[in-house]
Order: structure tokens, then C-alpha cells, then sequence
């Protein structure tokens, strides 16, 4: 029988630059030419927002969310190491890296044989021409995908790479675990989910159009459902529960983004809708996580959440609730964040 180690983390990018440069996304929603002007001014902001911006702009509190994410990581990668997995299972989004017009799978497996990634030019480390590579396990991706459409599901699944070698919510999360360059050699299967859904190709998965934005009827089909995708991970952790390997299950995603929520301006995110997922994932209450309403999840820019509705689906197909975990909050950092161990 194959075992189980459970995690969540981020990919959020601007983890990969300097702290100096941390809110620039903020700054770039208030040069919206729609943005009511009272927002401009951060007088008018919310007052945990204000307080979190502070009289440097947000430079001390960048600081402080550095090193609440690079703690939760080191924790994170020695929970990994100490279970010494086969291969780590990651569902990430695709932000129109890999999959563009051609073709955009709701979800879809990786069975490669390696993959090579790298840090953004002008990063914290100043790697700036440094790729790494890390083995695949296409025995494993492809016994995965043979059960799953035998359960069934109906995942594509591929032996190359299409126009990316691996997208950021993948290659960003592998560089945060091992933050530290110690080396990193664990095997990695990515699962890549459609998150992005009626923006993916529209919006290019990415920032609002502030100048002649898609209408409705520009924007593309819907991602899977909250409910089909936390399906997917319990029948994901069932298949792997009953198989020869160890197996770690990661979930790589912020949760509400502030460029994704328009009735916060694009200002920032909505951590009153993350504060009620996260309590019910701290309770076990994971059918309300199963329930949330797609709607739902896109009025409160938590695209990127239904990566963890499939490690929710597969925590309670386990029967099993968070050993560790933590809410990481920002009101000028984009996204909130959250970590899990189980």
C-alpha cells in the first residue's frame, strides 16, 4: 500500500525578487485609470492595509512576509526530506505558459522524464542564468492517468512540454523549497489545473485589462468545478493510497488575489472569503469547501484556491486533517497565503 504525506504552499513571484520591489504589483493597480481616486491616496484604504503600507511604503513589512514564507518552507522541505518520497504529485496552475489558443485542458498530467527550470532575471539570488532540472516519473504520471480515466475522469496528459518547460506555479514552489540551495532531488510530477478558467486566454491568465477589457462574451469557457476538481484529488488520493509508492501530494497556489478581486479596485484581496475557507480547513469541514460556488470563487479572486481543492478532496479521502497549518495575510502583497502539512 502506497503512503501519503499531504502539503500546501505557494508559488507567489514577487518571492523570487527583492523586497524593495515586493508591492510593485499594488503599485501597479493604482496606475488603473479607473481606480476611484480616493484610492490613490492610502488615507482611504482600509486600515489593516494602511498599517501593513506604513510610513516606508511597505518595505518593513515585506521583510516580515519574506520571512513568514521562507520559515513555512524550510518546515515544509524537512517534513519532505524526512519522508524521503518516490515522487511529489503538484497541482499548479498554467497562467498561458504551457497551454495557449491551441489547446487549454481543464487538467492535465506531466509524464516526463525531467524537468528543467529557473529563477526570473534579477532575482534574490542572483542566479540569473542558473536552470535546474529534476527527474520526472512517467511510470507513475501514466499508471495515475490510466486509473483516473478508469475511475472515470478524463485527464490529458503529456510526454513534453507544449510552449513552456514548466510554469511558475511549479518552478517557483520547487525554488522556495529548496531556498536555501541546499539541492533538491526529489522527483516531481506536476498536474497542472486550468485555475484561471473564463481569463486564461482573454486575460492571458495574468493582470486586468485596464484599456478596452474583455467583454463576457470574449472571456473563454469556465475551469472545472469546485466540486469536480475536489473529486479529482479524492479519487487522485485513493489511486495513490492503494499503490506501490510513497507519495507526496502538494497543492502550489496563493489564494485570493488582489488583481483578480474587481470589487476591491484590483487593490487588494478578499481575506474575509480566505479566513472562512481556512477556518473549515482547519476544522475538517471539507464539504464546505466541496460546496463553494465556482461564482463564488472567481467574485473573490481565489482562482488559484482550486489547486487546493483537490488536496482538500484528497485529505478527505483520507480521512485525514492538517497536522500544521497557517494563514499567512497581506492586504499589499497581492495574495494571502496559506501552508499545510497532513
Amino acid at each position: 500500500m502506497g503512503e501519503i504525506l499531504a502539503v500546501g504552499v505557494t508559488h507567489y513571484p514577487p518571492l523570487t525578487g527583492r523586497d524593495e520591489t515586493m508591492a510593485a504589483i499594488l503599485r501597479r493597480m493604482l496606475k488603473n485609470p479607473e481606480l476611484p481616486e480616493k484610492y490613490r491616496h492610502a488615507e482611504n484604504w482600509p486600515a489593516p492595509m494602511c498599517e501593513e503600507w506604513g510610513s516606508d511604503e511597505g518595505l518593513s513589512a515585506a521583510r516580515r512576509h519574506r520571512e513568514a514564507l521562507v520559515t513555512w518552507f524550510r518546515k515544509v522541505r524537512a517534513r519532505i526530506d524526512e519522508f524521503k518520497p518516490d515522487f511529489i504529485l503538484m497541482w499548479g496552475d498554467d497562467q498561458y505558459e504551457n497551454f495557449k489558443e491551441d489547446v487549454v485542458p481543464p487538467y492535465c498530467i506531466y509524464a516526463y522524464d525531467s524537468i528543467e527550470f529557473g529563477p526570473p532575471h534579477d532575482n534574490v539570488w542572483n542566479e540569473n542564468e542558473r536552470k535546474f532540472c529534476l527527474p520526472g516519473n512517467p511510470v507513475a504520471a501514466k499508471s495515475l492517468a490510466s486509473s483516473l480515466l478508469e475511475a472515470g475522469f478524463d485527464p490529458a496528459y503529456a510526454y513534453r512540454p507544449l510552449h513552456h518547460p514548466l510554469g511558475h506555479a511549479f518552478a517557483y514552489a520547487l525554488l522556495y523549497l529548496d531556498y536555501d540551495r541546499e539541492g533538491f532531488n526529489h522527483p516531481v510530477v506536476p498536474f497542472a489545473i486550468n485555475c484561471y478558467g473564463r481569463r486564461v486566454l482573454a486575460q492571458h491568465g495574468g493582470l486586468p485589462v485596464f484599456v478596452n477589457p474583455p467583454s463576457e462574451a470574449q472571456l473563454d469557457p469556465p475551469s472545472a468545478t469546485p466540486q469536480r476538481l475536489f473529486d479529482l484529488g479524492a479519487a487522485t488520493a485513493k489511486i495513490l493510497s492503494e499503490s506501490p509508492w510513497r507519495v507526496v501530494l502538494m497543492a502550489s497556489s496563493g489564494w485570493s488575489h488582489a488583481f483578480l478581486t474587481a470589487k476591491n479596485h484590483w487593490l487588494y484581496p478578499d481575506t474575509p472569503a480566505d479566513r472562512t475557507l481556512y477556518d473549515s480547513l482547519r476544522a475538517g469541514d471539507y464539504q464546505a469547501w466541496r460546496s463553494r460556488r465556482l461564482s463564488a470563487i472567481e467574485d473573490s479572486g481565489q482562482q488559484e484556491i482550486l489547486n487546493w481543492m483537490c488536496l482538500v478532496g484528497a485529505l478527505e479521502q483520507l480521512n485525514r486533517r492538517p497536522s500544521e497549518t497557517d494563514f499567512v495575510p497581506t492586504w499589499i502583497f497581492n495574495s494571502s497565503k496559506c501552508f499545510l502539512v497532513a
